[in-house]
């Protein structure tokens, strides 16, 4: 498996639980210490911790200790890898619409 198969396949692990999906909704709004997840998620800091652990693994977010806070940040460079993923289906995707759109318009 080469390493962008192995990113790809650790993003969209990290992305199948709807908790850490919540928690990406949250600070792709800014920093955010662990507690505040907590609070605003209504999970444990132990689950919000877990999470981010694994997040972190698939290099989707990025953690950054202040004083005795860890502080999270949504790293767009990880979300990057899913998104060329999915890139590669659109330019197909489209060409299939118009054609579609082109052969309504011809017969109507």
């Amino acid at each position: 498996m080469n390493r962008s198969t192995a990113a790809l396949n650790d993003a969209f692990r990290a992305l199948s639980d709807p908790n850490r999906r919540a928690i990406l909704g949250v600070i792709r709004g800014g920093r955010r210490a662990v507690g505040e997840l907590a609070d605003e998620l209504g999970i444990s800091q132990q689950n919000v911790s877990h999470h981010l652990k694994i997040l972190d693994r698939a290099g989707l977010v990025d953690g950054v200790r202040q004083g005795t806070r860890h502080m999270y940040a949504l790293r767009v460079e990880g979300l990057a890898v899913g998104k060329a993923f999915f890139d590669d289906f659109w330019p197909e995707r489209l060409s299939e619409l118009k054609r579609a759109a082109e052969r309504r318009h011809e017969d109507g």
